[in-house]
Protein backbone atom coordinates (compact mmCIF):
# COMPACT_ATOMS: atom_id res chain seq x y z
CA UNK A 1 0.00 0.00 0.00
CA UNK A 2 1.20 3.52 -1.14
CA UNK A 3 1.29 6.15 1.58
CA UNK A 4 1.24 9.91 -0.24
CA UNK A 5 2.77 12.42 1.61
CA UNK A 6 1.29 16.51 1.39
CA UNK A 7 4.49 17.11 -0.63
CA UNK A 8 3.59 13.95 -3.48
CA UNK A 9 -0.41 15.28 -3.24
CA UNK A 10 0.92 18.97 -4.20
CA UNK A 11 3.21 17.88 -7.07
CA UNK A 12 0.53 15.50 -8.45
CA UNK A 13 -2.10 18.00 -8.73
CA UNK A 14 -2.81 20.96 -11.20
CA UNK A 15 -6.22 22.43 -11.47
CA UNK A 16 -7.02 22.35 -14.86
CA UNK A 17 -6.90 18.53 -14.43
CA UNK A 18 -9.03 18.90 -11.17
CA UNK A 19 -11.29 20.65 -11.94
CA UNK A 20 -11.77 18.63 -15.21
CA UNK A 21 -11.81 15.08 -12.98
CA UNK A 22 -14.21 16.32 -10.36
CA UNK A 23 -16.78 17.16 -13.17
CA UNK A 24 -16.62 14.29 -14.82
CA UNK A 25 -17.11 12.20 -11.73
CA UNK A 26 -20.06 13.79 -10.50
CA UNK A 27 -21.76 13.29 -13.69
CA UNK A 28 -20.97 9.34 -13.56
CA UNK A 29 -22.24 6.90 -10.80
CA UNK A 30 -21.15 7.07 -7.41
CA UNK A 31 -22.10 6.72 -3.74
CA UNK A 32 -21.91 8.85 -0.96
CA UNK A 33 -23.46 7.98 2.17
CA UNK A 34 -24.35 11.00 4.27
CA UNK A 35 -20.98 12.42 6.34
CA UNK A 36 -20.49 11.83 9.76
CA UNK A 37 -19.24 14.87 11.91
CA UNK A 38 -18.92 14.72 15.92
CA UNK A 39 -18.56 17.76 17.74
CA UNK A 40 -15.98 16.63 20.77
CA UNK A 41 -16.94 17.18 24.13
CA UNK A 42 -14.89 19.48 25.95
CA UNK A 43 -14.07 21.42 29.14
CA UNK A 44 -15.26 24.60 26.70
CA UNK A 45 -18.99 24.47 26.42
CA UNK A 46 -18.04 27.05 22.97
CA UNK A 47 -15.70 24.61 21.66
CA UNK A 48 -16.37 23.94 17.95
CA UNK A 49 -13.77 20.99 17.73
CA UNK A 50 -15.03 17.83 15.45
CA UNK A 51 -14.10 14.46 13.87
CA UNK A 52 -15.43 13.81 10.55
CA UNK A 53 -15.91 10.52 8.69
CA UNK A 54 -16.46 11.18 4.63
CA UNK A 55 -17.13 7.81 2.35
CA UNK A 56 -17.54 7.53 -1.18
CA UNK A 57 -16.97 5.41 -4.26
CA UNK A 58 -17.17 5.08 -7.96
CA UNK A 59 -16.68 2.58 -10.56
CA UNK A 60 -12.80 1.82 -9.70
CA UNK A 61 -12.20 2.84 -5.95
CA UNK A 62 -13.29 3.16 -2.71
CA UNK A 63 -12.39 5.93 -0.36
CA UNK A 64 -13.06 7.19 2.89
CA UNK A 65 -11.52 10.24 4.50
CA UNK A 66 -11.44 10.96 8.24
CA UNK A 67 -10.33 14.31 9.98
CA UNK A 68 -9.92 16.27 12.91
CA UNK A 69 -10.67 20.13 13.04
CA UNK A 70 -9.81 21.79 16.04
CA UNK A 71 -9.88 26.02 15.31
CA UNK A 72 -8.07 26.77 17.92
CA UNK A 73 -5.25 24.49 17.29
CA UNK A 74 -2.90 27.69 16.01
CA UNK A 75 -2.36 29.15 19.50
CA UNK A 76 -0.90 26.10 20.68
CA UNK A 77 1.23 25.51 17.80
CA UNK A 78 -0.59 22.99 15.78
CA UNK A 79 -2.56 22.89 12.71
CA UNK A 80 -6.37 23.36 12.83
CA UNK A 81 -7.12 20.17 10.85
CA UNK A 82 -5.25 17.00 10.27
CA UNK A 83 -6.87 14.42 7.50
CA UNK A 84 -6.13 11.17 5.66
CA UNK A 85 -7.68 9.73 3.00
CA UNK A 86 -8.03 5.42 2.71
CA UNK A 87 -8.45 4.13 -0.86
CA UNK A 88 -9.75 0.70 -1.59
CA UNK A 89 -9.76 -1.37 -5.29
CA UNK A 90 -13.49 -1.61 -5.95
CA UNK A 91 -12.70 -4.78 -7.16
CA UNK A 92 -12.27 -6.63 -4.70
CA UNK A 93 -11.54 -4.38 -1.64
CA UNK A 94 -7.63 -4.14 -1.22
CA UNK A 95 -6.09 -0.87 0.22
CA UNK A 96 -4.31 0.59 -2.16
CA UNK A 97 -3.01 3.93 -0.94
CA UNK A 98 -2.88 6.14 2.33
CA UNK A 99 -3.13 9.76 0.59
CA UNK A 100 -2.98 13.19 2.81
CA UNK A 101 -6.24 14.38 3.21
CA UNK A 102 -5.09 17.92 4.88
CA UNK A 103 -3.24 18.52 1.55
CA UNK A 104 -6.47 17.15 -0.56
CA UNK A 105 -8.65 18.93 1.05
CA UNK A 106 -7.27 22.81 -0.21
CA UNK A 107 -6.77 21.68 -3.43
CA UNK A 108 -10.67 20.50 -4.12
CA UNK A 109 -12.04 22.86 -1.85
CA UNK A 110 -10.10 25.23 -4.21
CA UNK A 111 -11.50 23.35 -7.44
CA UNK A 112 -14.89 22.50 -6.66
CA UNK A 113 -15.16 26.61 -6.04
CA UNK A 114 -13.96 27.15 -9.31
CA UNK A 115 -16.14 24.46 -10.89
CA UNK A 116 -19.31 25.87 -9.45
CA UNK A 117 -17.71 29.63 -10.90
CA UNK A 118 -17.66 27.74 -14.08
CA UNK A 119 -20.99 26.60 -14.22
CA UNK A 120 -23.38 29.43 -12.42
CA UNK A 121 -20.56 32.62 -13.42
CA UNK A 122 -21.17 34.86 -15.98
CA UNK A 123 -18.51 33.74 -18.70
CA UNK A 124 -17.68 37.67 -18.96
CA UNK A 125 -15.91 37.77 -15.32
CA UNK A 126 -13.49 39.76 -14.82
CA UNK A 127 -12.57 40.65 -10.41
CA UNK A 128 -13.26 38.55 -7.48
CA UNK A 129 -13.46 39.65 -4.47
CA UNK A 130 -11.84 37.07 -1.57
CA UNK A 131 -12.54 37.12 1.89
CA UNK A 132 -9.78 35.65 4.15
CA UNK A 133 -6.16 35.28 4.10
CA UNK A 134 -5.78 31.69 4.74
CA UNK A 135 -3.59 29.14 3.82
CA UNK A 136 -6.25 28.29 1.08
CA UNK A 137 -6.66 31.64 -0.10
CA UNK A 138 -3.45 31.06 -2.61
CA UNK A 139 -5.44 27.62 -4.22
CA UNK A 140 -8.53 29.51 -4.51
CA UNK A 141 -7.23 32.47 -6.99
CA UNK A 142 -5.25 29.75 -8.43
CA UNK A 143 -8.26 27.86 -9.11
CA UNK A 144 -10.46 30.67 -10.33
CA UNK A 145 -7.51 31.70 -12.62
CA UNK A 146 -7.97 28.05 -14.19
CA UNK A 147 -11.91 28.90 -15.42
CA UNK A 148 -12.07 32.96 -15.35
CA UNK A 149 -10.09 35.17 -17.23
CA UNK A 150 -9.61 37.44 -13.85
CA UNK A 151 -8.17 40.56 -14.27
CA UNK A 152 -8.59 42.05 -10.85
CA UNK A 153 -8.57 40.80 -7.67
CA UNK A 154 -10.05 41.76 -4.68
CA UNK A 155 -8.02 40.79 -0.76
CA UNK A 156 -10.51 40.77 2.33
CA UNK A 157 -9.08 39.58 5.54
CA UNK A 158 -9.67 41.37 9.32
CA UNK A 159 -5.51 41.20 9.48
CA UNK A 160 -4.23 43.67 7.13
CA UNK A 161 -0.47 42.69 7.81
CA UNK A 162 -1.24 39.32 6.59
CA UNK A 163 -3.73 40.67 3.60
CA UNK A 164 -0.54 42.60 2.47
CA UNK A 165 1.30 39.76 2.66
CA UNK A 166 -1.43 37.68 0.66
CA UNK A 167 -1.45 40.41 -2.28
CA UNK A 168 2.50 40.05 -2.43
CA UNK A 169 2.55 36.64 -2.65
CA UNK A 170 -0.18 36.56 -5.31
CA UNK A 171 1.09 39.45 -7.24
CA UNK A 172 4.46 37.38 -7.37
CA UNK A 173 2.66 34.07 -8.35
CA UNK A 174 0.22 35.98 -11.16
CA UNK A 175 1.78 39.18 -11.94
CA UNK A 176 -1.02 39.61 -15.11
CA UNK A 177 -3.54 40.03 -12.55
CA UNK A 178 -3.94 43.09 -10.44
CA UNK A 179 -4.65 42.21 -6.51
CA UNK A 180 -5.96 45.04 -4.55
CA UNK A 181 -6.36 44.97 -1.07
CA UNK A 182 -9.69 45.58 0.00
CA UNK A 183 -10.17 48.99 1.91
CA UNK A 184 -14.32 49.36 1.95
CA UNK A 185 -15.70 45.84 1.89
CA UNK A 186 -18.99 47.24 0.40
CA UNK A 187 -17.61 49.05 -2.09
CA UNK A 188 -15.22 46.00 -3.48
CA UNK A 189 -18.22 43.45 -3.12
CA UNK A 190 -20.38 45.77 -5.38
CA UNK A 191 -17.61 45.77 -8.09
CA UNK A 192 -16.88 42.24 -7.95
CA UNK A 193 -18.52 40.01 -10.51
CA UNK A 194 -17.35 36.56 -8.18
CA UNK A 195 -17.32 36.65 -4.56
CA UNK A 196 -15.88 33.82 -2.70
CA UNK A 197 -15.86 33.91 1.07
CA UNK A 198 -13.19 31.59 3.16
CA UNK A 199 -13.68 33.12 6.48
CA UNK A 200 -14.51 31.23 9.94
CA UNK A 201 -16.86 33.91 10.36
CA UNK A 202 -19.65 33.80 13.05
CA UNK A 203 -22.01 36.87 12.12
CA UNK A 204 -22.70 38.02 8.10
CA UNK A 205 -19.35 39.83 6.81
CA UNK A 206 -21.15 39.61 3.05
CA UNK A 207 -24.82 41.78 2.50
CA UNK A 208 -27.08 41.46 -0.25
CA UNK A 209 -27.42 45.22 -0.55
CA UNK A 210 -23.32 45.17 -1.50
CA UNK A 211 -24.01 42.85 -4.24
CA UNK A 212 -24.18 43.50 -7.88
CA UNK A 213 -26.84 42.28 -10.20
CA UNK A 214 -24.99 39.24 -12.05
CA UNK A 215 -22.49 38.09 -9.02
CA UNK A 216 -21.72 34.70 -8.37
CA UNK A 217 -21.05 34.11 -4.82
CA UNK A 218 -19.56 31.37 -3.25
CA UNK A 219 -19.57 30.27 0.44
CA UNK A 220 -16.95 28.35 2.04
CA UNK A 221 -15.76 28.36 5.28
CA UNK A 222 -18.58 28.20 7.36
CA UNK A 223 -19.60 24.54 8.27
CA UNK A 224 -21.87 25.07 11.78
CA UNK A 225 -25.25 25.72 11.91
CA UNK A 226 -25.58 28.80 14.18
CA UNK A 227 -22.64 30.29 12.47
CA UNK A 228 -23.15 31.94 8.76
CA UNK A 229 -20.75 34.23 6.09
CA UNK A 230 -23.55 36.21 4.62
CA UNK A 231 -27.12 37.89 5.29
CA UNK A 232 -30.26 35.74 4.80
CA UNK A 233 -31.69 38.10 2.01
CA UNK A 234 -28.33 37.63 -0.13
CA UNK A 235 -29.87 33.60 0.14
CA UNK A 236 -33.36 34.68 -0.11
CA UNK A 237 -32.63 36.55 -3.31
CA UNK A 238 -30.44 34.33 -4.84
CA UNK A 239 -30.27 31.38 -7.21
CA UNK A 240 -28.99 29.18 -4.56
CA UNK A 241 -27.11 25.94 -5.26
CA UNK A 242 -25.06 24.01 -2.77
CA UNK A 243 -22.36 21.07 -3.06
CA UNK A 244 -24.27 18.65 -1.18
CA UNK A 245 -28.07 18.84 -0.07
CA UNK A 246 -27.67 16.40 3.18
CA UNK A 247 -24.96 18.08 3.93
CA UNK A 248 -25.50 21.44 4.10
CA UNK A 249 -28.77 21.34 5.44
CA UNK A 250 -27.29 19.54 8.83
CA UNK A 251 -24.10 21.84 8.57
CA UNK A 252 -24.86 25.25 7.51
CA UNK A 253 -25.95 27.89 9.12
CA UNK A 254 -26.07 30.25 5.71
CA UNK A 255 -29.20 28.20 4.55
CA UNK A 256 -30.30 26.98 7.49
CA UNK A 257 -30.84 30.18 9.89
CA UNK A 258 -32.98 31.84 6.92
CA UNK A 259 -35.07 28.98 6.78
CA UNK A 260 -35.27 29.14 10.62
CA UNK A 261 -36.09 33.03 10.03
CA UNK A 262 -39.12 31.79 7.42
CA UNK A 263 -37.38 33.55 4.27
CA UNK A 264 -36.02 30.70 2.52
CA UNK A 265 -36.96 26.82 2.26
CA UNK A 266 -35.45 23.84 1.66
CA UNK A 267 -37.33 22.95 -1.42
CA UNK A 268 -36.16 26.46 -2.66
CA UNK A 269 -31.98 25.29 -3.33
CA UNK A 270 -32.42 24.35 -7.19
CA UNK A 271 -29.92 21.39 -7.04
CA UNK A 272 -26.91 19.80 -6.12
CA UNK A 273 -23.13 19.89 -8.19
CA UNK A 274 -24.07 16.40 -9.41
CA UNK A 275 -27.33 18.07 -11.21
CA UNK A 276 -24.92 21.44 -12.28
CA UNK A 277 -22.19 18.66 -13.76
CA UNK A 278 -25.11 16.65 -15.54
CA UNK A 279 -27.04 19.57 -16.93
CA UNK A 280 -23.94 22.14 -18.26
CA UNK A 281 -23.80 25.82 -17.27
CA UNK A 282 -27.49 26.26 -17.15
CA UNK A 283 -27.94 26.90 -13.41
CA UNK A 284 -27.96 31.20 -14.17
CA UNK A 285 -31.26 31.86 -15.82
CA UNK A 286 -30.10 35.61 -16.89
CA UNK A 287 -27.17 37.68 -16.75
CA UNK A 288 -28.40 39.64 -13.69
CA UNK A 289 -29.47 36.86 -11.81
CA UNK A 290 -27.11 36.42 -8.38
CA UNK A 291 -26.14 33.31 -8.16
CA UNK A 292 -25.24 31.57 -4.80
CA UNK A 293 -23.16 28.28 -4.05
CA UNK A 294 -22.89 26.99 -0.42
CA UNK A 295 -20.69 23.93 0.29
CA UNK A 296 -19.22 22.13 3.29
CA UNK A 297 -17.05 19.87 1.02
CA UNK A 298 -18.00 16.52 -0.16
CA UNK A 299 -16.57 13.00 0.67
CA UNK A 300 -16.50 11.98 -3.81
CA UNK A 301 -14.34 15.57 -4.31
CA UNK A 302 -11.72 14.31 -2.27
CA UNK A 303 -12.11 10.36 -3.32
CA UNK A 304 -11.67 12.21 -6.79
CA UNK A 305 -8.92 14.34 -6.30
CA UNK A 306 -6.71 11.46 -4.09
CA UNK A 307 -7.66 9.28 -7.13
CA UNK A 308 -5.93 11.58 -9.53
CA UNK A 309 -2.49 12.04 -7.04
CA UNK A 310 -2.68 8.06 -6.84
CA UNK A 311 -2.91 7.78 -10.68
CA UNK A 312 -0.15 10.67 -11.33
CA UNK A 313 1.85 9.29 -8.94
CA UNK A 314 1.63 5.64 -10.15
CA UNK A 315 2.69 7.55 -13.69
CA UNK A 316 5.97 8.96 -12.26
Amino acid sequence: MKILEAEQVDRALDFPSLIDAIEAGFRDDFGMPPRQVFQLAGKDASSHDGFALLPAWNDTLIGVKAFTYFPDNEAAGFASLYSKILLFDRSHGVPLALVDGTAVTYWRTAAVSALAARLLSRPDSASLLLLGTGRLASFLVAAHLAVRDLQRVFLWGRDAVKVLALQARLQAAHPAVEFVCAQDLAQCAGAADIIVSATGAATPLLFDAWVKPGCHVDLLGNHSPDRRECDSALVAGSAVYVDNRDNVLREAGELLIPIAEGVFSADAIRGELKDLCRAGPAGRDSPDQITLFKSVGTALSDLIAAQLVLKNTEAD
